[in-house]
Parts: C-alpha cells; sequence; structure tokens
C-alpha cells in the first residue's frame, strides 16, 4: 500500500476519486492501493519555551537557543484556561497519519506544492520519527489531467531537500528573534506583552515611518499658472514649470503674462511610445491590483484564489512568477478557444490574432516554483462576487498579456511667455495593442504620463495639464492666451499606505537601501514572500499594531508605541531582513549551508536581545479601579481586556469597541461615572461610522447612548 498525504481534506478528496480511492474512513480514504489522508494544515510546529522548561519571562534564561528544536503538535488555548494545550483534532489527525505510516509501504507528498507546503509533511514526517520512502507529487493545478500528469511523474523526495532545508531554517530563524525580541522587550516594559517578530516589526516599522511622516508634514502653499490656448479648432491648456510660493509674485508675473497676451513655441518633442503588453498575475501582483480596483484585503484576495485553486478553476496562486515555461506555451492557444466560448470574453478575445500570440510571458529562467497565475480549462460556475471579480481579473490578465503592445504619440511642448516656461502634454493613440482587450484608454495613459513626469522634489507633486489630441506644433509658432489665471496649490504629504502599496514596499524592499552595490544585489529581494505577506498584515492587525481606516493602513497607540520603543532598534532593519530573503533562497538552490545562516540569525538575536533589555521603558500610569461587580478587587487593565482578578466574580470588558480602542481615559470615566465621553469614528456592522457614548448599564453589561437620545 502506498500513502498519500495532502494538505487539505478537499484536496484529499479529488486525489482519491481519480485514484479511485473511494472508501471513505475516519481522517482518510483507501482503495486501488491508496491510503489517502490530510495534513489540516500546520498539524505540528515548533515547541514554546515552555516546552524546554522555560516559564514566564526569564531575564536571566535569554536569549533562548534551543539544540535541538522540538516539535509539538499544534497547540491552542481553550476558553478558560491560561495555557496552550495540545489541539485535540491535530492530535486525533496525527495518530490517523502514524496508522497509514507504519502500514505502508512508500509514501507520496502532495501537500501544496510550495516552502510551507513542504514544511508541513517534513514536520509530520520527523515528528512521527517516520523513516520510509517519499516521492514528491509537484503540480500547479488540481485539474484531474494536472493531477494525472503529477502521479505520471512523481520527483524524488531528496530533489526538494533544499526547499525543506530554506523551509525549516526560515521557521527557526523566525522563531529566535521572534520568541528572544517578544520575551525582551515585555521584560523591559515591566511584563507587558509587546509581540516582536523578524518580519513583521520591520514592517510594522514601514507602517509607522510613513505614517509619522504624514501627519508631521507641513502643508505650503504655492502657486503655478495656467493659460488657456486655440489652435486648429482645439482647446488645451499649459501650465507654468515654474512653482511660487509668493502670491505677490506671482500675481505680478500673470499680469506681465496677460498684457503680452501671446506665447512662443520654444522646443516640440514628438515620441512615440510602446507600452508592453503586461505580465501575468503572481500573488503579489494579483493582490496589488484587487486592493486597488476592488479594495479587496491582500489575506481576502489569497482566500478567494485559494478557493478558485481548490474548486480547479486556476493554477497554483502562491506563486512568486508572472511566466511560463516554453512547454506550456503549446497549451495557451487551447486555453483561449475554451475561453472564447464565454460570452463574458468572446468580445476581448476578438481583438487577439490567433497564430500570432505574443510570447513575452514565456521564459524559463524565470519561472520558480509555479508558473504566472493563468486559468484551467474548467469553465466555472456559481461563483461568489469576489470569486468572479478575481477569476476575471486572472482571465483578462492572460488575455492581455497575449496581444501586442499599445502604441501612442507622446507629445511634449515647451512654449515661453517673456523667460517664463510653460508646457503643453498630449497623447494619441497609434495602436490600441492589449489596451483593447479591456478597453483601458486615455485614462490609464494618463496615470502613466502623469506618474511619470510628476515633480516630486519637497513633496511639490506638480499637477499636469489633461492629455488631450493636440494639433501640430512648429518651433517659433505664436499661440494666443485666451485666458490665464492663477492656480493656489498645496504641497502633497507622503501619502499613507494603502494595503496595495505596503505589499510593493515589502515586495521592493531592496530597492529603498542606500549603498548602491547592496542595491543592486537586493533589487528583486523583498520581505516577506508571496505567499506570507498577507498573512503578516493581518498578524498586525490581530495584534492591534494596526487597523484598516478607509482604505489605507494606519498604526494603532500601540503600534506607534511599540515603534517609538523599538524604531532605532536592529529589528526593525528592513534591509537586514530582505537580505535574510536572499539567504533562504540561496539555501533552497544549495549555495548556502542553513547552519550559516542560522549562526547569522544566532548573533543578531543576541545583540537586539541586548538592546531591547537594555531600554528604560517608563510603565504607563495605570489607575486603581474598583470591580464595578464585587466591590472587592481592583480590575486589571490589559490591552485588550479590562477584567477582574477574583474567578468568582469574572466581570469582564473588551476595550475594543466596534473598531475603536477605549482609552485609560474612557475606562476610568466608564467605570467611575458610568459613562465614557463621546467616542466617534466607531463603525457598524455595515460598515457606517457613527459617535455614541459608552454606558454602563445596572446589569454592569455595556450599552450605547447616542447624542439625539
Amino acid at each position: 500500500m502506498k500513502a498519500i498525504i495532502a494538505e487539505k481534506p478537499s484536496v484529499a478528496r479529488e486525489i482519491a476519486q481519480i485514484l479511485d480511492a473511494n472508501n471513505r474512513k475516519d481522517g482518510y480514504f483507501e482503495g486501488n492501493g491508496y491510503c489517502v489522508t490530510w495534513a489540516l494544515g500546520h498539524l505540528v510546529s515548533l515547541g514554546m519555551p515552555e516546552d524546554y522548561g522555560i516559564r514566564g519571562f526569564d531575564k536571566a534564561s535569554l536569549p533562548i537557543f534551543p539544540h535541538p528544536f522540538i516539535l509539538t503538535p499544534r497547540k491552542t488555548k481553550p476558553a478558560n484556561s491560561k495555557n496552550f494545550q495540545p489541539d485535540p483534532s491535530a492530535l486525533k489527525q496525527l495518530k490517523i497519519i502514524k496508522n497509514i505510516f507504519s502500514q505502508c509501504t512508500s509514501i507520496i507528498v502532495a501537500t501544496d506544492a510550495g516552502r510551507e507546503g513542504e514544511l508541513i509533511f517534513r514536520y509530520i514526517y520527523d515528528y512521527l520519527k517516520c523513516r520510509k520512502p517519499f516521492e514528491r507529487l509537484w503540480i500547479s493545478s488540481l485539474t484531474e489531467k494536472a493531477i494525472q500528469e503529477g502521479f505520471k511523474n512523481l520527483k524524488k523526495g531528496s530533489e526538494f531537500d533544499g526547499l525543506y532545508d530554506a523551509a525549516k531554517a526560515r521557521s527557526e530563524a523566525d522563531w529566535l528573534v521572534g520568541i528572544n525580541a517578544t520575551q525582551a522587550l515585555s521584560i523591559a516594559a515591566n511584563n507587558d506583552v509587546y509581540s516582536l517578530g523578524r518580519v513583521q516589526t520591520p514592517t510594522l516599522a514601514l507602517i509607522c515611518q510613513r505614517f509619522q511622516d504624514n501627519k508631521n508634514f507641513k502643508q505650503k502653499k504655492y502657486w503655478q499658472i495656467q493659460l488657456q490656448h486655440r489652435k486648429d479648432y482645439l482647446n488645451f491648456t499649459s501650465l507654468s514649470n515654474q512653482q511660487w510660493e509668493d502670491k505677490k509674485q506671482a500675481e505680478q508675473i500673470l499680469k506681465a503674462i496677460e498684457r503680452e497676451g501671446k506665447a512662443t513655441v520654444e522646443d516640440v518633442a514628438v515620441n512615440t511610445v510602446k507600452e508592453q503588453s503586461p505580465l501575468l498575475f503572481d500573488l503579489t501582483e494579483l493582490q496589488k491590483e484587487a486592493n486597488r480596483k476592488l479594495g479587496l484585503s491582500a489575506d481576502e484576495v489569497l482566500q478567494t484564489a485559494q478557493s478558485l485553486y481548490e474548486k480547479k478553476f486556476i493554477t497554483y496562486p502562491r506563486t512568486g512568477s508572472k511566466y511560463i515555461p516554453e512547454d506550456l506555451w503549446s497549451e495557451i492557444p487551447e486555453l483561449v478557444r475554451i475561453h472564447n466560448q464565454t460570452d463574458s470574453f468572446k468580445q476581448a478575445i476578438s481583438t487577439l490574432k490567433f497564430g500570432n500570440f505574443n510570447k513575452r510571458i514565456v521564459n524559463d529562467l524565470k519561472v520558480t516554483d509555479h508558473h504566472g497565475l493563468l486559468p484551467t480549462s474548467k469553465i466555472p460556475s456559481a461563483l461568489t462576487a469576489s470569486e468572479k471579480a478575481i477569476y476575471n481579473m486572472i482571465v483578462y490578465r492572460l488575455l492581455e498579456s497575449l496581444s501586442e503592445h499599445c502604441s501612442k504619440e507622446v507629445s511634449h511642448i515647451t512654449i515661453k511667455v517673456h523667460h517664463y516656461e510653460f508646457s503643453i502634454k498630449g497623447s494619441k493613440i497609434l495602436s490600441k495593442g492589449w489596451r483593447a482587450i479591456k478597453g483601458l484608454l486615455s485614462d490609464e495613459i494618463s496615470t502613466n504620463l502623469d506618474n511619470n513626469s510628476k515633480n516630486n522634489s519637497d513633496n511639490n507633486q506638480t499637477q499636469e495639464p489633461q492629455l488631450i489630441e493636440l494639433p501640430e506644433f512648429k518651433k517659433d509658432d505664436e499661440l494666443k492666451i485666451s485666458t490665464a489665471k492663477l492656480q493656489e496649490k498645496l504641497t502633497s504629504p507622503p501619502k499613507l499606505y494603502t494595503e496595495a502599496d505596503l505589499l510593493s514596499a515589502m515586495e521592493n524592499a531592496g530597492r529603498h537601501i542606500e549603498d548602491k552595490e547592496q542595491q543592486k544585489a537586493l533589487a528583486n529581494i523583498g520581505i516577506g514572500t508571496p505567499a506570507t505577506r498577507a498573512s503578516i498584515i493581518e498578524t498586525l492587525i490581530t495584534r492591534n499594531y494596526i487597523t484598516r481606516k478607509s482604505k489605507t493602513l494606519i498604526p494603532t497607540d500601540k503600534g506607534e508605541k511599540v515603534y517609538d520603543l523599538i524604531k532605532d532598534q536592529k529589528i526593525v532593519n528592513v534591509q537586514m531582513t530582505a537580505e535574510w530573503e536572499m539567504a533562504l533562497h540561496q539555501i533552497e538552490s544549495k549555495e548556502l549551508n542553513s547552519n550559516h545562516f542560522l549562526s547569522d540569525i544566532k548573533n543578531y538575536t543576541k545583540e537586539i536581545t541586548q538592546e531591547l533589555l537594555s531600554l528604560n521603558i517608563p510603565q504607563e500610569n495605570i489607575p486603581e479601579l474598583k470591580c464595578p461587580k464585587c466591590q472587592q478587587h481592583n480590575l486589571i487593565i490589559k490591552d485588550k481586556i479590562v477584567k477582574c482578578p477574583d474567578e468568582q466574580c469574572q466581570w469582564i470588558l473588551f476595550r475594543m469597541i466596534c473598531g475603536v480602542q477605549l482609552s485609560i481615559n474612557n475606562i476610568t470615566s466608564l467605570i467611575t461615572t458610568g459613562k465614557t465621553p463621546i467616542i466617534k469614528n466607531m463603525k457598524s456592522k455595515n460598515g457606517k461610522k457613527f459617535e455614541a457614548y459608552l454606558i454602563l448599564k445596572d446589569d454592569l453589561a455595556t450599552s450605547f447612548i447616542f447624542n439625539n437620545q
């Protein structure tokens, strides 16, 4: 008998059906010489400090360097318990897997084909002390054809030792940095718990730094002059290249220009620009696009894409590549023909030239573990709104990538009045190319041109004139000035991060390094991976370090407090985190020994532990408030809850109310007077903002009172 282990029951079910192993048992399928079971995600993980006999925050035990690391079944914290305990469902499934492994002759690994999928299996394999030989099912979609092809071409398990070494090194590095840094900062903060991490803390630093830059930005007024012109029956505008901070000076210049009444063409630059078709989506690019266009979070996009993958409608979503290998190119025309049977895509596909598709997406060297995101040959039905939106994005992106470039003529005209220069910008489409797929023309072109031509010095972002088709110009032509007016503008602060912006910053962390040689080496290295960036953002939200406000990500008071404590410490170093990602890639390709990497991590951990322990953190002024229920004990005020320490009393108040964290002043007022000051910017279940007073009712539960009550 051969054992097969998948990552989820749904995937195990698909494999079992294809292999005719349809006898359903408790925790597995059986039949035709196979036993197909599943892992339920991370069933086994690295042990916590208490598994090494270290309990509570103990300065003397830091830094903690387990040797060897202990593997333990997944743990949960049951209700009414202070301690983590083994998850009963994990223990049960591990017992089933152990029994199956003991009876099989060999194992086929069918967990997700990536770093985390490999780690999930290897940790189970090592924890159970299994020594059976194993092979790897490595597939990029869950269609019947892909699974059958995968079983015909099983790979040796040893081919993925580098992948496992990288996954294990990443797991152990995160443990060393996260556990030691968290304990060190918590000890320095008088046992207030502040969680830190190898990737989450530099990510928090990015958000906090941008937020503070935005908050501290001093807006300044400046003025530009806009001119109206008409030539060959076309109206258009020009904008002064110069900006004036002195309004009176700008008004004097405006009067002089009005008196002159005409401008002279000084320079005419007309260029034909070829705008290449976009590449396929990788996960990060899909998340960024869906955040911008649909307002979905990175995690929502990942979960939606994973659902589409498990329903066999798209290929493996956790990919970091935008290309396909040469041997997959022959399947693309048939994939397009299949989607031509769907009304949604017929119009777009009619613009393509069959037999003459653009092959820009084909590049064997740039395909990583998996190729770029593609739809499969299975046409979906009964999708949710978000699934349909994401699926359509992936299909349209494929069609765009197969199209020709978009060709446009871009004009940049410089005119002069006295010695003041003005610019006129225009554009006209010569060949629509890939932009015809969804009809994205002037709006996208305008955006691209504006982004390329903005003057960002000192945050003075010049607003460009609207892009239009222009008449012909020759040097020394005279242009009449129909009207001239002064435009008052404000310098713009750095934009707060949207989720799309943050994903870009994480993905391109290496590009912002000042040292040019290091920047070159790390140009395409980010922090985190496409598969983990969404979970990093969600972790920061779960830990109440950041929150979503409209479309932006901003730090909470707690997040800013943590950042202010550690912003000058090594743990926020984005460059170092990017270098580690490069090292993990080298471990995966067997260019670097994982022991060397972990040795560097341990040295770094010693340094940050010492730095954090030496911080002088003043205690927050927590008031002594009597429990309103028992009137005997002082309340314990924590970051998330306020509660009575008496287990018989059990009175509790959660500090997060409708998206707003109750301040110490709010809590004090509520307990002492029964009513808080008015709390603003709370959000109802339907997403609408409101403000209200929070009160303690007679039964000591909380309720709202509104201004009109």
